[in-house]
């Protein structure tokens, strides 16, 4: 890519802060996304909300995806992202009290989450969520968001999306505060 593409996005490495006292930022953790779609539209949301984007591999994508740039648009730059090789990064690198995990198997709505600057939204696969293994791990920090009996979940861009304005509600997210003003 050459330097001029809209569509270029930078990965980083994991940052030293990450997961202790000083790490004030929100991160959203995709495990093993499957459509590029989804995923570009979560990078446009995590670049205009100021938050980390964290991909666990394997995705279901090549990351030179159209789809996943045309999804992002020209917001790519702005994107702050990280990818993993696996969930157990994620697990070394960030506390679990800090886990917030989605599936339709929980019982505790998304709105009784205890935010705090430095959590994390986790997020599973499109076609099958979490995986057992880790709603086990982290079952006392699973949310759901609501949704009637007419549709068997929603969108993952959806979901996070609505997981992540509340966890910044709650917060008063002074990132995105800044930016408006």
């Amino acid at each position: 890519m050459s330097d001029s593409d809209p569509y270029q996005f930078h990965i980083s490495p994991p940052q030293p802060h990450w997961g202790g006292p000083e790490d004030q930022n929100l991160h959203l953790v995709l495990v093993h996304p499957e459509i590029p779609g989804n995923t570009g539209n979560i990078g446009r949301l995590c670049a205009g909300a100021n938050v980390w984007l964290h991909l666990v591999e394997p995705l279901g994508f090549d990351l030179d995806d159209r789809y996943l740039k045309r999804a992002g648009l020209d917001y790519w730059p702005h994107v702050k992202l990280c990818v993993h090789p696996g969930f157990d990064r994620i697990e070394e690198i960030f506390p679990a009290h800090r886990m917030r995990l989605f599936t339709k198997k929980a019982s505790t709505c998304y709105t009784e989450a205890d935010w705090t600057p430095g959590s994390v939204l986790v997020f599973g696969k499109e076609t099958k969520g979490l995986s057992e293994s880790i709603r086990q791990r982290y079952s006392e920090q699973l949310y759901r968001i609501p949704i009637t009996d007419k549709v068997r979940s929603l969108n993952l861009s959806n979901a996070c999306a609505v997981s992540l304005y509340e966890a910044m509600r709650q917060i008063d997210w002074a990132p995105i505060e800044a930016a408006g003003e």
